[in-house]
């Protein structure tokens, strides 16, 4: 009951968490554009043996760094099947109304859902390793340029960390709704999916509210501090990277450039 969701922030001296915020968002896209690349086993093989060591750089563990995508198995079984039946329908195994199963939607399915795998967790490991106030800071740094042509950059960075860290709490309320409501006879573990549906809905309406709930104290809190949003505000003065924060975009650049060149 005492261990907080994934995806919060944790306290900690890794050479993860002493990363400037800006340089690790940056290493984040570089590294997306590295799985994007990916078509190959050996090239899973490799982006599993990058995870578990970006995750002991982290020193968290790979249950709390894994444990956002285990929570989305049915959502990755639903990308395969999505894949397996609509794709590639010109070598289709066999033709069942409108589904058309086949090898090349076979491997689309598996490429997206490994993709996505890793995408959420090296979010993650993001989220964890970085204070919500620095993602904020480097949210608005890397979106700078976007001022000149008109674009509230510190509302914009504001708002998506923010967002970001409404998805813990929200899967923390969902969970605790989820309980009282197994408590009063929900029949979450069913394998009757028409009665698993009954019971998923009637959650849906307490996770909203709590999530409207949530908003709405945290616009009191800010204006209570005396957050403005009509005024101008003074603009801070970023730290330049240091040579550790040089070393890991040099290192995810190359690596990205290996893994595209080699596609």
């Amino acid at each position: 009951m005492n261990r907080l969701p994934s995806g919060l922030y944790r306290p900690g001296g890794s050479f993860i968490h002493r990363l400037d915020a800006a340089a690790k968002i940056l290493c984040l896209f570089l590294l997306l554009a590295a799985v994007v690349s990916t078509t190959t086993p050996a090239g899973y093989g490799a982006w599993v043996l990058f995870l578990a060591v970006l995750i002991r750089l982290a020193g968290v563990g790979f249950r709390e760094a894994l444990g956002p995508a285990a929570r989305l198995k049915w959502f990755f079984i639903l990308i395969l099947l999505m894949n397996l039946c609509f794709y590639g329908p010109e070598q289709a195994w066999v033709r069942i109304w409108i589904f058309q199963p086949s090898p090349a939607g076979l491997m689309q399915g598996l490429h997206v859902a490994a993709r996505v795998f890793l995408l959420l967790v090296m979010s993650n490991v993001l989220m964890i390793s970085t204070e919500p106030l620095a993602v904020t800071a480097a949210l608005e740094r890397l979106l700078s340029p976007l001022r000149f042509i008109g674009v509230p950059v510190d509302l914009t960075a504001m708002i998506l960390s923010a967002a970001i860290q409404f998805i813990p709490a929200l899967l923390e309320e969902t969970d605790s709704i989820r309980r009282a409501q197994t408590a009063r006879g929900a029949r979450f573990d069913s394998p009757r999916l028409l009665e698993k549906g009954k019971a998923v809905l009637p959650l849906l309406v307490p996770v909203f509210l709590a999530a409207f709930q949530r908003a709405d104290e945290l616009s009191l809190a800010m204006e209570a501090r005396g957050y403005r949003t009509d005024v101008r505000r003074s603009r801070k003065s970023y730290p330049p990277f240091k040579a550790a924060d040089w070393l890991a975009l040099g290192l995810c650049a190359a690596g990205a450039a290996v893994f595209i060149a080699v596609r």
